[in-house]
């Protein structure tokens, strides 16, 4: 007879206080009755649950983190508990939350005037209204400070005029507020600094068209952000931050969430792969009696826990105000690199299976792809970290 098993030996509940876990079964409970039994068809058409953001906002998904405008007020942990929780479903689900809420929210909550957080950050935090975040463009990438899209004030205390283009940019379609990053030129200056502009849906000049033939993210809406010399109030440029500090702070945020995040999809593929080699009997046993089988298993079982100790232990700095863009960029990278790994190995274990869409590993596969290159390319952050433990710049 077969000894008594258990999918994890390390229990992360127990690092948690109460009111963490009570967020922590909140997000997966949902995930399973509002996410789950959809998902895949999302992904299969292309599509995104719109009907849904209401009901991230009641779970104060949007802006968790955030103090204040509605917003959930969650500690680090909880918030990136949350993440986990939605990617577990879908990377695309996670990526409209932590858009909204790192890449939007956050600036606007760090950086904005009382006038812009008072206007925008109430309606986001319930999902009334939606944000984007512009700074990829097609020619700048890891290097965003060759970004393209400009700014002119036009004239002494004058709107701001922005011609450019960013791409690679999720949620632009739904938008109602696009988070746009832009060299720019105030009057009388002749040195371009980078500020942060609000571009509303509606001004003349802005479109954002949607990117088609995607093969990964399926469930998650993109899009690009085009700016033909849209005037834009100068009470709508975000006062308190100027230069790439700016967008690599809110980079900072979001890493930290993915790196939560992904775990949620290492955790599910896992799982699958586990209970369908207890399940799937060959040459008169459990697949998962055989030597290979169970060395695969205790791999990703092991690689997960050691991810989801670092990521607590990283929410606990953060919590107290210690975390730096470095330790985010290793959690960022390691975790993602694992989850990938990982639904690599899931599908291979479930044979012919993994790639069917009831399964989920190959979607969580082909999505996980993309948030191996996408808010710092693993590559990127190799070369800081190297450039960290080194003191030299292998990319100067």
């Amino acid at each position: 007879m077969p000894r008594e098993a258990t999918p994890y030996l390390v229990d992360l509940e127990e690092l948690l206080s109460e009111d963490e876990r009570i967020v922590w079964t909140s997000a997966r409970d949902f995930g399973k009755r509002r996410i789950a039994p959809s998902i895949e068809a999302h992904y299969e058409n292309g599509t995104f649950p719109k009907e849904l953001i209401p009901e991230f906002g009641e779970m104060g998904f949007l802006g968790g983190s955030l103090e204040g405008y509605g917003c959930a007020g969650m500690n680090p942990v909880a918030y990136g508990l949350t993440m986990l929780e939605l990617e577990r479903q879908d990377s695309g689900i996670r990526s409209f939350c932590s858009v909204q809420s790192a890449l939007v929210m956050y600036p606007i909550h760090a950086f904005g005037s009382d006038a812009q957080k008072e206007k925008w950050l109430p309606g986001m935090a319930t999902g009334e209204k939606i944000g984007c975040f512009g700074l990829t463009e097609p020619n700048a990438g890891s290097d965003p400070g060759s970004m393209r899209t400009h700014a002119k004030q036009d004239g002494p205390n004058g709107d701001y005029i922005i011609d450019g283009q960013k791409f690679w940019i999720t949620n632009s379609p739904l938008a109602d507020v696009c988070l746009v990053w832009a060299k720019t030129l105030e009057h009388g200056s002749d040195t371009p600094v980078i500020r942060g502009f609000l571009v509303e849906r509606g001004m003349k000049g802005l479109s954002t068209p949607e990117t088609k033939g995607k093969l990964s993210m399926r469930a998650s809406v993109t899009g690009e952000i085009v700016l033909d010399s849209v005037r834009v109030p100068k009470e709508n440029m975000l006062p308190g931050i100027s230069g790439l500090k700016g967008p690599l702070s809110c980079l900072t945020q979001a890493r930290y969430g993915i790196g939560w995040g992904v775990l949620g999809a290492a955790m599910d593929v896992y799982e699958r792969a586990r209970s369908y080699t207890l399940d799937r009997v060959q040459f008169d046993k459990p697949l998962a009696a055989f030597q290979l089988t169970q060395q695969k298993l205790t791999e990703l079982h092991n690689e997960i826990v050691k991810g989801a100790l670092l990521a607590f232990h990283f929410g606990r700095l953060k919590q107290d105000g210690k975390l730096n863009p470095l330790q985010v960029s290793m959690l960022k990278r390691d975790n993602v690199r694992m989850a990938l790994e990982a639904a690599r190995t899931a599908r291979s274990m479930l044979g012919g299976n993994g790639i069917m869409g009831e399964y989920g590993v190959m979607r969580h596969l082909c999505n996980l792809e993309t948030v191996f290159t996408y808010e710092g390319t693993h590559e990127v952050h190799t070369l800081a970290i190297g450039r960290a433990i080194t003191g030299h710049a292998a990319f100067a």
